[in-house]
C-alpha cells in the first residue's frame, strides 16, 4: 500500500498501518522499548496462532498441527527485526505461500512413485529441492523470507505436513495475515512497520541550487 495513499486517511487509522507523516520526529527507541514489544508481539503472535488451531474444531477434525514452526523464525523477524527488509509484509506473505507451493508441488510429483518406502526413502531429496527451489523463486520474485524456507522444508519432510497436500496452502495464508495483523498492532504503539509495502521508497533527490551548478561548471 503505497504512502501516498495512507496520507489521505485519518491520523489515528494510518498510523496503525505504519505510515508517519514526513514532518514527524522519529520516535526515541531505546533498546529496552524493542526488546519490550519484541517479547510482547512475539508471545501474543504465536499465541494467537495455536489458539486458533487448537482450539477451533475445523482444524482439530483436519489434524493441522497447533502451529507451523517456521513462524516461531518469522517471529524474530517481524516482531524483532522489523526494519529489515525481510520483515515487511510483500516479503511475509509472498515468501511464506511462494515457498509452501513449491513445497507442495514437489512433494506431490514425488509421492507419484506410488511406493510409500520408496517415498520415504526420497523425503530428503523432496526436502532438499523444495528448499533449494523456494530461495531462487523469492530471489527472482523479491519476496525472501527467511523462515518460508523451512515451510518449503515441512512440506516434504514432515508426515504431518505432508497428509495435509493442497490444504497446507490456505493454512499457510492464515497464519501469515494473523502474524502480520498481530505485528500491525504491537509494532505501531511505539515502533513503526512496516516500513514499507511493497518495495522501499526511494530517498529524496537532493536539491542543488543554480548557483552551484554555475560555480562547478566554472571550475570544470
Amino acid at each position: 500500500m503505497p504512502w501516498n495513499v495512507l496520507k489521505e486517511w485519518p491520523t489515528w487509522l494510518s498510523r496503525w498501518l505504519g505510515y508517519r507523516a514526513p514532518s514527524a520526529a522519529p520516535p526515541n527507541k531505546t533498546n529496552y522499548v524493542v526488546w519490550i514489544w519484541s517479547f510482547i508481539g512475539a508471545f501474543a503472535g504465536l499465541s494467537v496462532l495455536q489458539a486458533i488451531f487448537t482450539k477451533a474444531e475445523y482444524f482439530l477434525q483436519r489434524k493441522v498441527p497447533p502451529i507451523i514452526a517456521s513462524y516461531g523464525a518469522s517471529a524474530v523477524l517481524i516482531y524483532g527485526a522489523i526494519e529489515s527488509p525481510l520483515a515487511q509484509p510483500r516479503a511475509l506473505l509472498s515468501g511464506h505461500f511462494i515457498a509452501s507451493l513449491i513445497g507442495v508441488c514437489i512433494t506431490k510429483l514425488f509421492s507419484l512413485l506410488h511406493n510409500e518406502q520408496r517415498f520415504e526413502e526420497l523425503r530428503w531429496l523432496a526436502g532438499s529441492l523444495s528448499t533449494a527451489m523456494a530461495i531462487v523463486v523469492m530471489q527472482i520474485t523479491e519476496t525472501t523470507h527467511p523462515p518460508a524456507g523451512a515451510s518449503a522444508l515441512l512440506a516434504a519432510v514432515s508426515p504431518e505436513i505432508t497428509q495435509l497436500g493442497w490444504y497446507y496452502l490456505p493454512i499457510i495464508l492464515l497464519s501469515s495475515s494473523v502474524a502480520f495483523v498481530v505485528a500491525l498492532i504491537v509494532n505501531n504503539v511505539q515502533r513503526r512497520y512496516p516500513q514499507f509495502w511493497f518495495v522501499p521508497t526511494p530517498p529524496p533527490k537532493k536539491h542543488i541550487a543554480p548557483q552551484l551548478v554555475v560555480e562547478k561548471t566554472r571550475e570544470v
